[in-house]
């Protein structure tokens, strides 16, 4: 059974007139929220919502930062929302950066009316260039001799105390500031990010470079190692007047994107705000080739005349080894990270210690880094070395040896000695690891493990049947045993200075 329920004529009226108004209310609602009004990505992309929220560390998205460096120089509007700023800088340019002081009422009072120090580095953006960087830039320093990566306008910039640049740092500056007066620098940038890709056939892209600063405050040393703030950002450098018309290719390719593609990219900023990172670990390279116009000295490779031997036997330098502890800290971790190449995932260990990363097993690491990089850092962790080719033993031929071996034998008990011959010598063996399996590559391990220029090695020979003299060739190290013992005999060259060594 049905029902309905009936009203009267007055009460339908007043029903389809409220229905409506209602409707008409609800209509003039979906006009002031349409898209036309104000579209969400727009708000989002404000700086104060971009740039400002990108410049804080992931732990804490209120903290107030110590200190705020601004680069006078308009990001790129071809940047996508959730990406890093990029800013082009033409090269040899002089850019102002601001250095502004963030602290609160009572925040790091210890600077008060003192001075900091702030350190400028210009540092590959590119992974696989920072695995390289030393040779990077070591190779520019030979195409540009004289010239400097990065340099400070010191006439433009206002309120830096004393300024330095070390001359075996080209991209590398620092100088002495007081937070509480108003501080800009001017640096130039004087390399070009074309001078690093790998094919110069024209129109390749350019790499990206990072400016980092890292400030500390002095200890109760007086020396300034105390890490206060760090930040960076991302720029690539053109000839003069290219990152001027590269700005404006962007800008004209954006000006020609849908409003909808617009809302992926944020707009472009008239400066740019470096934003916090970890600290720059200092690194010390350690170049093995001799410097030019340096002699290496040759009174560690004494010889005797004739077929004299070395009367003395060097010790080579301990290996550095630079492995993970358990009791590594957290900051000691994140320039750990740094120092073997995995500087892209140090926010992703940000409060990771030495303990922590080393529990992490193999799958964990490759589902955090990826494939290549998590098989890299678990290798890292583990401290695997990778095996040489071929390892040989070597020992220097004593003179001890030699004057008992030129008087005549006296009867003595048959009884082997340990780590000995049967008659109580004593013989000390270097091991020499080869990679390369090469004739040269012999010759510069030989010089290394007796602190002596390769130049001065003339030939090597290896002691054949009869006591005959066999070069040694690169064919001929392919051929040795694994853990092959030789003892070293030499003999000065008839025409030079040099020597030859025998392998006997």
């Amino acid at each position: 059974m049905a029902w309905a329920l009936k009203l009267p004529l007055a009460d339908e009226v007043i029903e389809s007139g409220l229905v409506q108004d209602f409707d008409a209310s609800l209509s003039g609602i979906g006009q002031e929220l349409g898209a036309g009004a104000y579209s969400m990505s727009d708000v989002l992309a404000l700086p104060i919502f971009k740039q400002e929220e990108s410049s804080l560390p992931l732990d804490n998205e209120n903290e107030i930062l110590p200190f705020q460096y601004v680069l006078c120089a308009a990001t790129s509007p071809a940047v996508k929302l959730h990406d890093e700023t990029l800013t082009y800088l033409n090269q040899g340019q002089s850019y102002e950066i601001r250095m502004l002081d963030n602290r609160k009422l009572g925040e790091l009072p210890e600077i008060n009316g003192k001075l900091v120090k702030s350190i400028f580095r210009v540092v590959f953006h590119d992974r696989r260039l920072q695995y390289t960087e030393h040779q990077q830039l070591e190779g520019w320093r030979w195409n540009r001799p004289g010239d400097r990566i990065l340099d400070i306008d010191i006439p433009m910039s206002v309120g830096i105390i004393d300024p330095r640049a070390n001359p075996t740092q080209l991209n590398t500056v620092e100088f002495l500031w007081d937070p509480a007066k108003r501080t800009s620098v001017f640096i130039q940038v004087h390399c070009i990010s074309t001078e690093f890709t790998m094919r110069k056939h024209g129109g390749e892209k350019g790499v990206p470079f990072r400016v980092q600063i890292d400030t500390f405050k002095e200890n109760e040393n007086g020396e300034y190692t105390e890490h206060l703030h760090s930040a960076s950002c991302q720029i690539k450098v053109f000839k003069p007047k290219g990152a001027d018309r590269k700005q404006k290719t962007d800008r004209e390719k954006m000006e020609k994107r849908t409003p909808h593609e617009k809302e992926k990219y944020q707009p472009s900023y008239e400066t740019t705000i470096l934003t916090e990172c970890s600290p720059w670990p200092e690194i010390t390279y350690v170049n093995n080739s001799p410097s030019p116009g340096f002699n290496s000295s040759h009174s560690s490779f004494f010889l005797g005349e004739g077929n004299g031997s070395p009367n003395h036997q060097p010790e080579p330098p301990p290996p550095v080894t630079d492995n993970l502890l358990p009791t590594t800290t957290p900051q000691e971790a994140q320039q750990w990270l740094h120092r073997n190449r995995f500087s892209t995932f140090t926010r992703l260990f940000t409060n990771f210690s030495g303990a922590d990363l080393l529990k992490l097993t193999r799958d964990d690491v490759i589902q955090i880094c990826g494939p290549a990089d998590g098989i890299r850092l678990f290798n890292a962790l583990k401290g695997r070395m990778v095996r040489p080719r071929l390892t040989i033993y070597v020992c220097q031929e004593s003179l001890q040896l030699r004057e008992q071996q030129q008087q005549p034998p006296q009867p003595q008990p048959q009884q082997k000695q340990e780590d000995g011959d049967s008659d109580g010598t004593f013989f000390v063996y270097h091991a020499i690891y080869l990679e390369e399996l090469t004739a040269a590559e012999l010759t510069e391990k030989i010089a290394q493990l007796f602190s002596i220029s390769p130049h001065q090695i003339s030939q090597i020979y290896k002691q054949g049947p009869t006591g005959i003299h066999v070069l040694i060739s690169d064919e001929m190290i392919q051929n040795f045993q694994e853990e092959a013992c030789f003892i070293l005999d030499t003999m000065k060259a008839e025409s030079s200075d040099s020597y030859h060594v025998i392998l006997k």
